[in-house]
């Protein structure tokens, strides 16, 4: 077992996401005696998956951000919380197929060149508008995300971090401030107007901003986000592997009901079952509105807090309708999203009306199903209102995902005739299942929306008036993911080194740390975060 030297500061985590997995990964490398307290019976929250019968479901990665090795500092991240060793990854040549009614095929691929070709053969009228697009793409696969955070940042890291952006934001400079549905309206084409928003993955109603997609786009295309093979619960494993082999302790259900505070300072937690547990500091990387208002009871929210609780879009909730096939469906390429696929006539689930449906085929895992067969998966933006009132009716609520499995299974019958003769096995998870199986408010799994809005706002990850308490996760980052979950467990401990004195490590397995923690010579309290308001999200 490894184990950072040093005197040992005692840390309690709520929620062993991969937020809190990365805090606790962290922690034990750095002298912290670190906790994990989760109400499931397994890690990962929302990077989970799930077995029915010989198949199972992935729930969560579709791309993981840094997953080449090249330079990349968010790979060595990858690499410290033994989350990508000896794992295979899949880059798939397209991002997504996005068919027409009219028979034709907007195809995004995974290389610039070739998009850009394709899509002006797609829509020529558009020449000048692609090829802007483009250039902004191929920007956004050199952009390098901090790895120290920003609290803790001088003037030369910003001044490195403005200057590694800046060919980024000259290229998009003319989109700031745009939703992906507002860039796509640019276009003359009818196909490109249709098809760009889907590109964003959550097309309108909601406005997600044009810079994420660019962003997003930016990291597939650079060959910096594959899938690994084994899906998300598997991913989530190694990481809770490589906490257990660094001396962190994990408990299982074990539901948080309160953080205990004396005098202003967190010190520790009370479980749902009455038993306390106390600590120096304590670190919630669960849902960011249950930390707020049910385990710390508002007492530490400000007008600002309160007002991104009551005002900010979150992302929907997701209905996720899976099936497994006793087929291949080898003449569709594989892909990172999948397949969207237009509807003839309307469909209506939960009072919401859909024309498209988003399909992914999981053909690029063989893990996932038996020889010869492929889990496909629908991802619907579907209310989570909705469903929480007809939860509240055990009886509706089974009939009626068994009805939209029918209703949707007919659909894709038009796209794969014959497709419901090989069916083996279906589910259906909707919001109330990802609410209820993770905790996140609304079913929004992956915290705030990125509207362009939202992507401006800096979430903080303390309290105001508050000690010894921070928070980590996805309500601390509008867009979520996996990569900046990870990414706020490793800046919260590198906070909590800064304010101890002590030199933030990091080491890979099997390697011997740098240098042993100890005490940092004058670390620049100024610049940290000594009382700030913001909101967290994370586990499950």
């Amino acid at each position: 077992m490894e184990r950072a030297p040093g005197r040992e500061k005692s840390l309690i985590i709520v929620g062993a996401g991969i937020a809190g997995l990365s805090t606790g990964c962290y922690a034990q490398m750095n002298g912290y005696r670190s906790r994990l307290f989760e109400m499931h019976d397994k890690p990962g929250g929302v990077c989970t998956s799930w077995q029915r019968g010989d198949y199972t479901i992935d729930g969560c990665i579709h791309w993981l951000t840094g997953s080449a090795p090249a330079t990349s500092p968010l790979h060595r991240m990858w690499e410290e919380l033994g989350a990508v060793q000896g794992r295979q990854l899949v880059y798939p040549e397209v991002f997504m197929r996005i068919e027409g009614l009219d028979g034709r095929t907007l195809v995004a691929y995974t290389d610039t060149d070739r998009l850009q070709r394709a899509l002006l053969e797609l829509a020529p009228e558009d020449k000048k508008l692609i090829r802007r697009w483009v250039r902004a793409v191929r920007a956004g696969t050199r952009l390098e995300l901090p790895m120290r955070p920003p609290e803790l940042a001088g003037v030369a890291d910003k001044l490195r971090g403005f200057m590694r952006s800046l060919p980024f934001a000259l290229r998009t400079r003319d989109w700031f401030g745009l939703s992906v549905s507002e860039l796509a309206a640019r276009f003359k084409s009818p196909i490109l107007r249709e098809g760009f928003p889907q590109l964003g993955v959550w097309p309108p109603p909601l406005e997600l901003s044009a810079l994420f997609m660019f962003v997003n786009l930016g990291y597939i295309c650079a060959k910096q986000a594959g899938y690994p093979v084994g899906g998300s619960l598997a991913f989530a494993r190694a990481i809770e592997a490589r906490y257990r082999e660094l001396g962190g302790e994990c408990h299982y259900g074990a539901r948080v009901a309160r953080i205990l505070v004396e005098n202003d300072r967190a010190v520790g937690i009370r479980l749902a079952s009455g038993e306390e547990h106390r600590a120096d500091a304590v670190i919630s990387a669960a849902d960011g509105h249950s930390t707020l208002f049910e385990l710390l009871e508002g007492r530490y929210v400000d007008e600002g807090l309160r007002g991104d609780y009551q005002r900010l879009p979150v992302f929907p909730g997701l209905l996720q309708v899976s099936f497994g096939v006793r087929q291949r469906f080898e003449e569709v390429s594989p892909s990172v999203m999948g397949l969207s696929l237009p509807l003839r006539e309307p469909l209506r689930i939960a009072a919401q009306e859909h024309r498209r449906l988003l399909l992914s085929l999981y053909q690029h895992d063989p893990t996932l199903a038996p020889a010869g067969c492929t889990v496909l998966k629908l991802f619907i933006q579907s209310d989570h209102a909705w469903w929480a009132a007809l939860s509240k009716d055990p009886q509706r609520y089974a009939a009626e995902k068994e009805r939209l499995a029918d209703q949707l299974l007919a659909a894709l019958e038009t796209r794969f005739p014959g497709l419901s003769s090989r069916v083996e096995m279906r589910d259906v998870a909707t919001p109330v299942t990802t609410e209820r199986y993770t905790g996140n408010w609304r079913g929004a799994y992956q915290g705030w929306f990125p509207t362009p809005g939202a992507m401006r706002r800096r979430m903080r990850k303390t309290l105001p008036g508050l000690e010894a308490f921070y928070m980590a996760g996805q309500w601390v980052s509008p867009g979520g993911g996996l990569m900046p979950s990870a990414l706020s467990g490793r800046h919260i401990i590198q906070l909590l080194c800064a304010r101890d004195g002590r030199r933030f490590v990091a080491w890979r397995p099997r390697e011997r740390p740098r240098r042993a923690p100890g005490r940092a010579a004058a670390p620049a309290m100024a610049s940290l975060p000594v009382q700030a308001p913001r909101a967290e999200r994370s586990t499950p």
